[in-house]
């Protein structure tokens, strides 16, 4: 089994944030660290992937980057679990493979809380009675991912209200604690998030 270290930043601004997954990148690449899977909080921020309209971004009141990752438009915030896993998939180049385990890991988180997730056909992430709960966007360079999956945990819904998500309505979001009507411990759902990718990612 391949090794997997993790690094938990709390609450970290989005751009310090890309700036140590480009150094891992390189240390990565370099043979230096192993395999990391980064878990944060981001202050409010809007993100525009490779495939981004700036149509869907409704109001501009809070910071833009335009980032690597594929998909549309996207919104990070407190109370949502962004996850980048750095991984070096050169041996088996399967892009899609990496973006089915990143689901099926989600999945699996969820259903610790009794949630009952789907895939979407077209929609890359994860979804629960046609909401989204979790959006996914990665990005490669020398086949190892950096960029990531957000899961909707406290995430105050409102704020997509300033964007099209992926090109949808914002009403398509939903979170872990609207469905589930209560609180959710973020610092025990990072403990299963990352049971679960220790566990399941390298099968």
């Amino acid at each position: 089994m391949n090794d997997l270290a993790l690094i938990d930043l709390g609450l970290k601004d989005y751009q310090e944030t890309l700036e140590l997954q480009y150094q891992l990148l390189e240390k990565i690449n370099n043979g230096e660290v192993s395999d990391t899977l980064i878990l944060v909080e981001h202050p409010h921020v809007i993100t525009v992937g490779r495939k981004g309209h700036e149509n869907n971004i409704l109001q501009r009141d809070l910071p833009i980057i335009e980032v690597e990752r594929g998909g549309d438009v996207t919104y990070h915030g407190p109370g949502q679990i962004v996850g980048y896993p750095l991984i070096n998939i050169s041996e088996k180049k399967d892009v899609n493979r990496f973006l089915r385990k990143l689901e099926d890991i989600l999945i699996l988180t969820l259903k610790d809380y009794n949630i009952e997730a789907e895939v979407k056909d077209k929609h890359t992430g994860v979804w629960i009675n046609g909401k989204k709960i979790a959006s996914i966007g990665v990005s490669f360079k020398n086949w190892i991912s950096y960029h990531g999956f957000a899961l909707n945990v406290s995430t105050d819904l409102s704020y997509f209200s300033k964007i099209n998500p992926c090109g949808l309505a914002s009403s398509v979001m939903t979170s872990m604690e609207k469905i589930l009507n209560r609180e959710v411990d973020i610092y025990s759902l990072k403990a299963k998030l990352w049971k679960n990718f220790e566990k399941n990612f390298y099968l």
